[in-house]
């Protein structure tokens, strides 16, 4: 926990999300004025409003489908969002359902507004891992490597492997995230179709996931698969085949 006030509890990772929503707005702001997207500066805030909210409803949604059996004999524990329990996949599916929703109401291209938006997603998620570091949850499975990090008791991966040195998968996937970053940070301005950017965040996260999800302790099941890996599969097969056939990385026509 990072702040205690009276009643109130304040957690690394309701942190990093205030942390990741402030910069989200500053980056989406700067990446839609460069591309000309929106007539007014409110517009902006605009789409975080909607894309925010329906981002963290539908990854707990996704998160509970997963654990139905366990929330069915609890049901009310469906609403305490900071006992942990959000799942990035459902996040992105929320988020692209309020980026739909924003692009018909500000009559926007929806690849053309997605491309401006995936830096933003990939800064929230890099602090997102490092709050669930901080936090001990989305830990990974134990190892002998001397990075292994041992986790309060009073954490979800402390109370599972209590003393027991784990994999940080949770800093992993940071660091996948932050490089993929600097990869979309670097190609964000070359002339390229609608779509590419976002066909390549896809395509990187799946890859970045689908490795380091090897290392997890807690991953969602999928009968005998873990469901982030099929997620990845299915997001390389679409993405990859999607900026092949449409040679997404070549410059628009006029």
């Amino acid at each position: 926990m990072f702040l205690r006030l009276g009643p109130v509890e304040i957690r690394y990772y309701g942190l990093m999300y205030v942390i990741s929503f402030i910069l989200a707005y500053f980056l989406v702001r700067a990446e839609v004025r460069r591309r000309k997207l929106f007539a007014r500066p409110d517009d902006v805030l605009d789409l975080l409003l909607v894309v925010i909210p329906l981002g963290i409803v539908f990854a707990r949604l996704y998160y509970v489908a997963f654990q139905w059996e366990w929330y069915r004999s609890a049901p009310w524990e469906i609403l305490t969002v900071w006992h942990g329990g959000l799942a990035i996949h459902g996040g992105i599916l929320g988020g692209v359902l309020g980026l739909w929703i924003v692009t018909r109401w500000k009559r926007v291209r929806f690849w053309r507004l997605a491309d401006a938006v995936v830096p933003a997603l990939l800064v929230g998620q890099v602090l997102g891992r490092i709050g669930n570091f901080l936090n001990g949850d989305a830990f990974g499975t134990p190892t002998d490597l001397p990075w292994g990090a041992v986790f309060p008791i009073t954490s979800p991966a402390g109370a599972t492997y209590p003393g027991v040195p784990l994999h940080p998968a949770m800093l992993y996937e940071a660091l996948g995230n932050l490089l993929l970053l600097g990869l979309l940070w670097r190609l964000r301005t070359r002339p390229t179709k609608d779509g590419f950017l976002s066909a390549m965040y896809f395509i990187g996260y799946a890859l970045v996931r689908f490795a380091c999800e090897f290392f997890r302790g807690d991953a969602l099941m999928l009968g005998p698969w873990r469901a982030a890996q099929v997620a990845s599969v299915l997001l390389i097969a679409a993405f990859g085949g999607w900026l092949v056939a449409g040679r997404l990385w070549q410059r628009p026509s006029a």
